[in-house]
């Protein structure tokens, strides 16, 4: 029996084509979506890779094989794919391997109105029938359609911010060959932005830099933009485009954390009193500026099946997470790096000031970011690190180990795809993270 194990992740599907994934494969991922996500269409979207319009071809074949309708976006981000399943109220699939090199493509799913596809929510469904090979048969082929709604998706980001109240800026944007290149002109036509493109051809293979504006060496190129014309802040995305990371007009990168306290307190301005989520790697600053801005903060796991679901049980207004990830109520809760840029681009400009000079009261602690370690044994590291640290703060299980102790924390937890563990520490001061980084770093590799 075929073995999808492998390509299936804790949120998503991604394999390297031609070993782990084609067309065969695609379509009876097809076929086992069109099942469990119950809906009378499936809406489609792809980005840039090469293998991406055979991939896609070849599971809305076995969509419409099932007798459920199809509806291609063709090239899109994958919020432009979320904003589409909650616009038409129906399924998505995009195909995308985000920051992963050429070689690889995947596929990320959701049920009507963007509600997440994950391993407690129907992704192990899709794999066991993917993987089975016996499907129903339909009474009839589904039909099949396209949809541009490139235009409309550009509208709505715009609506998170008064445009009127934006003030000429010049930014520069690296889209490193991925999907950004596609809706960033969409999103900032018509705003008074002097757009300072990098690699906004679309080109999987990624021939400048790979898509992954997470890693410091990613970025040079944006930081010499930015200096070289002397922006007032630089954008780097991802290969699908929902992820947005920042540099000031020092091109100094801004940390992600300090980015969501900001656009934390500009919501809560227009709706007090909402609870906003951050993940549990956050820095503290997220929930201290929640609780300023008059708001509830509520911390939660890392990942955005998780986090997506307690935004619908709780009503929050926005959330956001250390990767780059942000998400908006008002977004079918779904993550948007573009409607994440606008909102700081309004908050520069009503701050009249440099970027450097607004966050700067956000930014108090000092961080690791994250530090990851090869490990044999997982469970076993994550025991050592408890019984040293047992006296010395509060442990809390809720996503690997955190322990919270005096003017420091730190959070270890378990990569779901290999055998880490990923380390990320924040205290007061540079000496305290540092000391208390290396101590936790020399006990798990004890």
């Amino acid at each position: 029996m075929l073995d999808l194990g492998p390509i299936f992740k804790a949120y998503d599907v991604r394999g390297i084509v031609g070993e782990q994934l084609d067309t065969a494969t695609a379509e009876r991922l097809g076929r086992a979506a069109a099942i469990e996500l119950h809906g009378e269409a499936v809406v489609v979207g792809r980005d840039m890779r090469p293998s991406g319009l055979e991939l896609s071809e070849a599971f809305m074949s076995g969509v419409r094989a099932q007798g459920v309708d199809t509806v291609d976006l063709g090239l899109a981000s994958t919020d432009l794919l979320y904003y589409a399943s909650g616009r038409l109220g129906l399924p998505g699939a995009m195909w995308t391997a985000s920051h992963n090199p050429a070689s690889y493509n995947g596929l990320k799913l959701c049920r009507a109105g963007a509600e997440p596809v994950g391993v407690d929510t129907g992704l192990l469904q899709i794999r066991d029938r993917a993987q089975d090979g016996s499907f129903p048969v339909a009474r009839q082929e589904g039909a099949h359609r396209t949809a541009d709604l490139l235009g409309q998706y550009a509208e709505h980001v715009r609506g998170f911010v008064d445009t009127t109240a934006l003030r000429r800026l010049t930014v520069a944007v690296d889209a490193g060959n991925g999907m950004g290149g596609l809706v960033v002109p969409a999103v900032f036509s018509g705003l008074p932005v002097e757009l300072m493109p990098l690699y906004f051809e679309l080109d999987g293979t990624f021939p400048n830099h790979p898509p992954d504006p997470m890693q410091a060496r990613n970025l040079v190129d944006l930081q010499r933009a930015v200096t070289e014309h002397g922006c007032d802040l630089g954008l780097a995305f991802d290969g699908d485009a929902d992820r947005v990371f920042c540099i000031d007009e020092l091109a100094r990168p801004v940390n992600p954390s300090l980015l969501t306290a900001l656009i934390a307190r500009a919501l809560l301005e227009g709706s007090p009193g909402s609870t906003v989520l951050y993940n549990l790697i956050c820095s503290r600053v997220v929930p201290e500026t929640i609780e300023a801005a008059g708001g509830h903060p509520l911390r939660t796991r890392v990942g955005h099946s998780y986090i997506k679901a307690v935004m619908k049980d709780t009503g929050a207004l926005f959330a956001g997470e250390h990767s780059g990830h942000y998400y908006f109520r008002d977004n079918f809760r779904a993550d948007s790096g573009l409607i994440a840029a606008v909102l700081l681009l309004e908050s520069l400009s009503r701050h009249g000031g440099a970027l450097s000079e607004l966050v700067a009261p956000y930014d108090r602690y000092a961080q690791s970011g994250e530090l990851n370690t090869t490990v044999t044994d997982q469970t076993l590291a994550l025991e050592r690190v408890a019984e040293a640290f047992a006296q010395r703060g509060e442990a809390d299980w809720t996503d690997g180990l955190t322990i919270d102790g005096d003017g420091w924390w730190f959070n270890v937890r378990p990569s779901n795809t290999e055998p880490l563990l990923r380390l990320n520490v924040e205290a007061r001061d540079t000496h305290a993270m540092e000391q208390v980084r290396d101590e936790v770093l020399a006990t798990i590799r004890t």
